[in-house]
């Protein structure tokens, strides 16, 4: 009677698990068709396989086989959430501007937990929407607009300046790693008056340890990655934290007029922001920072060591503009910077092929319908610009590094086809500080320093971009 039992008990839980499993795979919408797609194992979803990193610089395997298969747009699952993953130009530029509309800022378990963002609607945090959100976007527009860009461009050249005289004293270095503390140091002391040097504080090492947080399972218990991650961030907000407090102590007259002293001025006229949210808005740019300029640099780095014919025109334009120049000493101008035609070309190339940014999220507030499916209400849209970046229907030869593709790319550099910075809304305020803080670095790494690969460069795509074991080079400064 027991083995009976048993066996009854067994075929009752085989059929439920199979009845479960087949719902999961197979959900329904009452109100339309879903997408074409895969939804895998229950509660894990697809989860494994979007991760699993590929040596290249290509569109993930994951997203590629599936858009061969099921189209540009297909539903999966990931962490145990129904989502929708869109290679569709078209589809995706549509979505950016639906911000408040169709959809809603969304972010994966962990970074909204790093984030501060507690569940919808939340706006206690950097990520919010409403006014706190376009407060900020209008705070670092106006401490990263064009007029204070023309003022720090001496300062860039003079930074990396001295960090390229620092490397040609090493014998080799990892190019990301030193991309990132340059980085860091450089953007902390203007946005809030830090300076980690002075301070003895590697910040690099605290957002690495961060960012690989960010790529676990989001349990916060000693031990984990995610544990360290909420760790290394408790410290950054506390150096942020005390930053505040000193700027309150000073007297006004005294204050500086940058992001936080902006911040800090509005908080006081307006009451409409907290330290919290001051805290979450300083600590989500750098964590931005950290991530796309020294992962963008070192793909230049990378690509222009493999094409010398691109380096020797790239010396020739800045080598021109110093020529130019009434004295050789003065250092680039805003003038200079907007003249570096083959130079931005560099840049967009890099940024189409790195697009080291992973996606971007949405989710959607009411059912969208499309092409005769449907998109329901309370579903994650993952926006993929590396499908975009390296879809050979947009550029060809797409993993191929041309410069001279964007001399005559009108249509090309639209909003659609070219997303390195997001777009609607949301679109990075960032994005030209970005631009002035590469091309200041090329400009002075080519026109006084050359350098040589020393080893590594194997690039993995998951669909952050990774660098391996690192990609280390010897920095030479150029003889007179």
């Amino acid at each position: 009677m027991w083995t009976i039992g048993l066996y009854v008990v067994a075929l009752i839980v085989v059929a439920i698990t199979t009845h479960w499993t087949y719902k999961w795979r197979n959900p329904k919408c009452c109100r339309g068709k879903l997408p074409p797609g895969s939804m895998g194992f229950p509660l894990v979803g697809e989860t494994i396989q979007f991760f699993v990193p590929s040596n290249s610089l290509d569109i993930p395997p994951f997203v590629k086989n599936r858009t061969k298969k099921y189209g540009p747009i297909f539903k999966t699952s990931l962490a145990g959430r129904p989502v929708v993953v869109s290679t569709d130009a078209d589809f995706n530029h549509f979505i950016l501007q639906q911000e408040g509309k169709l959809v809603e800022l969304w972010y994966m378990d962990s970074f909204g937990k790093l984030l501060g963002q507690s569940g919808p609607g939340d706006e206690s945090s950097a990520t919010s929407t409403g006014e706190i959100y376009k407060n900020l976007k209008k705070s670092v527009g106006d401490c990263l607009g064009p007029e204070i860009l023309k003022q720090l461009i001496p300062e860039l050249c003079n930074m990396a300046d001295q960090t390229l005289a620092s490397w040609s004293e090493q014998h080799s270095l990892e190019v990301k790693h030193e991309c990132a503390k340059m980085t860091l140091n450089f953007t902390s002391r203007h946005l809030f008056g830090y300076d980690p040097e002075k301070s003895g504080v590697n910040l690099s090492e605290m957002f690495a340890s961060i960012t690989q947080g960010l790529m676990s399972f989001p349990l916060n218990i000693p031990g984990t990655a995610f544990h360290r991650c909420m760790q290394m961030r408790n410290k950054i907000f506390k150096i942020i934290r005390d930053s505040i407090e000193e700027r309150r102590r000073a007297s006004p007259d005294s204050r500086r007029g940058d992001f936080l002293g902006r911040l800090m001025d509005d908080m006081e006229s307006r009451s409409l922001l907290t330290d919290e949210i001051i805290t979450y808005a300083i600590f989500a740019l750098l964590l931005a920072t950290y991530e796309t300029i020294p992962s963008t640099l070192t793909v230049a780095i990378m690509l222009l060591g493999e094409h010398p014919l691109v380096v020797q025109e790239l010396m020739n334009e800045n080598d021109k503009i110093i020529e130019e120049r009434r004295n050789a000493a003065t250092s680039l101008t805003w003038k200079e910077y907007k003249s570096m035609t083959l130079t931005m070309q560099v840049l967009n190339e890099t940024l189409r092929i790195s697009s080291s940014a992973a996606g971007i999220l949405r989710k959607t507030t009411k059912d969208i319908q499309l092409n005769g499916y449907i998109i329901p209400e309370g579903w994650t849209i993952f926006i993929l610009p590396s499908a975009i970046h390296l879809n050979p229907d947009l550029y060809q030869n797409p993993l191929s590094f041309n410069p001279w593709r964007w001399k005559d790319s009108g249509v090309t550099a639209g909003a659609k086809s070219f997303i390195p910075f997001g777009g609607g809304q949301r679109s990075c305020s960032g994005s030209e500080f970005s631009k002035v803080f590469m091309a200041t670095f090329l400009h002075v790494l080519v026109t006084k320093y050359s350098w040589k690969k020393v080893k590594g460069g194997e690039i993995a795509r998951s669909p952050t971009l990774s660098f391996g074991n690192g990609y280390y080079i010897r920095v030479s400064k150029k003889t007179k």
